[in-house]
């Protein structure tokens, strides 16, 4: 069996297609929920700077700084989500399509 033919069998692979329209549909969700944190941050301190730029405790630590952190942390937390569904299901589909695909 030569590569095109194999190729040809994974992509008509039902498991295969729907591997794709998940990783796809998980990708763009993830996309977005960082997208909206990050430009939410950006319209706050476009339209509400002194928002941000209140002292928490009266010292000299601001709103902004925990809120910035947030932001920073919740890049990692969506990539730890992305992780560990890709090492789970994603995975789980991609090696049902190899093995069909071997047949």
């Amino acid at each position: 069996m030569n590569n095109e033919e194999i190729v040809a069998r994974v992509q008509a692979n039902p498991k295969f297609q729907e591997l794709v329209q998940k990783k796809t549909g998980f990708g763009w969700m993830l996309s977005i929920v960082m997208l909206a944190i990050y430009y939410g941050f950006i319209l706050v301190l476009a339209f509400n700077p002194s928002g941000l730029g209140a002292s928490l405790s009266g010292g000299i630590t601001t709103v902004g700084i925990p809120v910035g952190l947030g932001v920073i942390i919740s890049a990692f937390v969506l990539t730890g989500i992305y992780v560990q569904r890709a090492n789970g299901e994603f995975d789980r589909l991609t090696q049902e399509v190899v093995e069909e695909a071997r047949k």
